[in-house]
C-alpha cells in the first residue's frame, strides 16, 4: 500500500518488474517526445489557461451546466459524482442527444460548454437549443464554430490546450475548472510529483501493465470492471472510454464491461465462472460505514447470521467470495479499494489509470492519443445531413 487513501493490488504479486516496462516509463517521464507532453497537466506545476482570480465570478452561480461529450464530460461527472458529498452545487451534463433537460434558474445557472476541436455536433446541437443562461467555453484557441459563436456572445474563452486530448484532460482545465467552481480545490487532486517517486506505486503500475501486455498477447482481452460501489459508476465509465479509445485500433486492444455487483451474481456471474475464458477483472469497491443495517426483530429463523450486518458489511463478504472463488479458478483479478474519498484518492486514479494507458500504447505500437476511425462517423453524418 502507497497511500492512506487507496489500496491497489497487482495481478500477479509474485512477478517482478519488468525491467522493460520500467526504461518505457522513466523515459516518458524525460519528457523530451512532444507527444507525451499531455503528461504535464498531471503536475501541480502545470499552468493553467485560467487562475482562481479570473474566475472569481464565475463561483457565484449555484448550478453548472455542463455541455460536452466523450472527454469533455466523462472526467467532470467522475468528479461530481465521487465528490456529490462535500459539493453543495448542483450540476447537470448534457452530454448526449436527447438528455432529459431539468427546470434551471437561468440567473443562478452557468452554462460551461466544452470542445477540444470547437466543432462536436452534439455539444453544438444542444447547446444552440439548451443553453440559456452565462456561458463559458473550453476550447482550442484557433477558429471555430465555437470560437465563433463565443465572439459573437462576448463569452470567455478558457484555452483547451491542443496537446490534451479529451479523454486525458481531467487534470487539464476541462476538470480542474470545473471543479474549483465546485468549491474543490485542485492541487489536491495532483499527487504525480510524489507518486512517481513511490517504488510502491511504480512497482505496481508496472507490475500491471506487464500482466495487462501478456493477456492481450495471450487472446484475454475483456477487461471486466467488477463494480461495488454504484457512486463509482461515472469514474469507471471514464476509465471505459480511456482504455477503449486509447488502445482500440489497428486490430488491438482491450473490451471494458462495467458489471455492477451483487446484482450482476445473478446474471453475469454464470459467465465470468464457466464461460470463455477470455476475461481479466479489476474489482472496485470503496469503505462507507453508513449504510442502514439488519432489522433483528423482523429476521426469520434460520437467518440468524444476519443480525446485526449492515449492507456494506453483506456487500464486503460478497467481494471476499468473488475474490477467492476466483482464486479456486485461476482467473486473473486485481483490487482497486478506496479508503477515503476525496480529491486525493481520485487524482491518483485519474493518474494511475493514464499513466497505465499510456505505457501499454508503447508496448503495443499504438497511439494512444488519437481515435482516426470515429472521424469517419464524424465525416460521414455530417455528409448525410447536408
Amino acid at each position: 500500500m502507497f497511500s492512506k487513501k487507496i489500496k491497489i493490488s497487482c495481478f500477479n504479486l509474485k512477478k517482478k518488474k519488468d525491467k522493460k516496462i520500467k526504461n518505457i516509463f522513466y523515459k516518458i517521464l524525460q519528457k523530451n517526445d512532444p507527444d507525451y507532453k499531455v503528461i504535464d497537466t498531471f503536475s501541480n506545476n502545470y499552468n493553467y489557461s485560467f487562475n482562481r482570480k479570473k474566475i472569481t465570478k464565475y463561483k457565484k452561480y449555484k448550478v453548472l451546466s455542463i455541455f460536452g461529450l466523450g472527454g469533455s464530460s466523462l472526467c467532470i461527472k467522475a468528479i461530481y459524482d465521487f465528490l456529490k458529498f462535500k459539493i453543495k452545487k448542483k450540476v447537470y451534463f448534457y452530454d448526449n442527444l436527447g438528455v432529459t433537460v431539468p427546470k434551471i434558474a437561468q440567473k443562478k445557472n452557468l452554462d460551461i460548454v466544452i470542445s477540444k476541436s470547437g466543432s462536436t455536433l452534439e455539444t453544438i446541437v444542444n447547446q444552440n437549443i439548451f443553453s440559456k443562461s452565462k456561458k463559458l467555453f473550453i476550447t482550442e484557441y484557433k477558429k471555430s464554430y465555437l470560437t465563433d459563436l463565443a465572439s459573437k456572445l462576448k463569452s470567455e474563452v478558457f484555452e483547451h490546450k491542443n496537446f490534451v486530448g479529451g479523454r486525458y484532460s481531467a487534470l487539464s482545465e476541462v476538470g480542474m475548472l470545473p471543479a474549483e467552481l465546485l468549491g474543490l480545490k485542485s492541487e489536491k487532486f495532483k499527487k504525480f510529483d510524489n507518486l512517481i517517486k513511490n517504488k510502491k506505486f511504480t512497482n505496481t503500475l508496472i507490475n500491471n501493465v506487464d500482466m495487462m501486455y501478456k493477456f492481450y498477447l495471450s487472446g484475454k482481452t475483456n477487461s471486466v470492471i467488477l463494480n461495488f460501489d454504484y457512486s463509482l459508476t461515472s469514474l469507471l465509465e471514464w476509465y471505459q472510454q480511456l482504455l477503449s479509445e486509447s488502445l482500440g485500433k489497428k486490430g488491438k486492444g482491450f473490451f471494458p464491461i462495467i458489471s455492477n455487483l451483487p446484482k450482476d451474481n445473478h446474471s453475469l456471474m454464470q459467465l465470468y465462472l464457466d464461460g470463455n475464458k477470455n476475461n481479466f477483472f479489476t474489482i472496485f469497491d470503496t469503505v462507507d460505514h453508513n449504510t442502514p443495517k439488519i432489522k433483528n426483530k423482523n429476521l426469520l429463523s434460520g437467518y440468524n447470521f444476519l443480525k446485526n450486518k449492515s449492507i456494506k458489511s453483506i456487500m464486503i463478504a460478497q467481494r471476499c467470495a468473488v475474490e477467492r472463488v476466483f482464486k479456486k479458478q485461476g482467473l486473473k483479478f486485481r483490487n482497486f479499494e478506496i479508503l477515503n474519498k476525496d480529491e486525493e484518492s481520485l487524482g491518483i486514479i485519474f493518474t494511475y489509470f493514464m499513466l497505465e494507458t499510456i505505457l501499454l500504447g508503447k508496448l503495443m505500437k499504438l497511439n494512444p492519443f488519437d481515435q482516426p476511425a470515429v472521424e469517419s462517423i464524424k465525416k460521414e453524418t455530417k455528409r448525410i445531413l447536408s
